[in-house]
């Protein structure tokens, strides 16, 4: 089996406490996936753009987190598996959905996404908090029970 030194690297050097190596590796090797796949979404969150912004999120009957992201974003890879566990934890309670920074700056703009990542809880369509930057699961967790009470 050969490992290459760049995925050493990401193992060894990265560690953030609770978002953890794992997590960087995890979001390190799907990349890795996607790119062999022809470009395969792996992810459990929906993609929103500026025209599905409205009904997707802004008209959604459940919580919506919205993740504003890019790809050259690390933060926002270490995150990236921490809230497709919770799209799957929070099936049909909530809806994860990620908008690509770069490509849909009308709503980044609306928003005044300024740094990523940066995460929106909307609920009833109108933003109720928010984060910037990576949080482990727990915080995250906490956050969407308030969202959800």
């Amino acid at each position: 089996m050969q490992i290459s030194l760049d995925i050493l690297s990401a193992i060894c050097i990265i560690d953030f406490g609770e978002l953890g190596t794992a997590a960087y590796f995890y979001s390190y090797i799907g990349d890795r996936l996607r790119k062999k796949n022809g470009g395969v979404k792996l992810s459990k969150a929906l993609e929103v753009t500026d025209d599905s912004f409205e009904a997707e999120v802004l008209k959604s009957d459940t919580p919506v987190i919205v993740d504003f992201w890019a790809e050259w974003c690390g933060p926002c890879k270490m995150i990236a598996p921490i809230l497709d566990e919770l799209a799957e934890e929070y099936e049909g309670r909530v809806k994860i959905a990620k908008v690509d920074v770069d490509s849909n700056n009308k709503t980044a703009g609306r928003y005044n996404i300024l740094s990523i990542p940066a995460l929106l809880f909307f609920k009833n369509g109108e933003v109720v908090d928010q984060v910037v930057g990576a949080l482990g699961k727990s915080q995250l967790t906490s956050r969407l029970e308030k969202v959800l009470a």
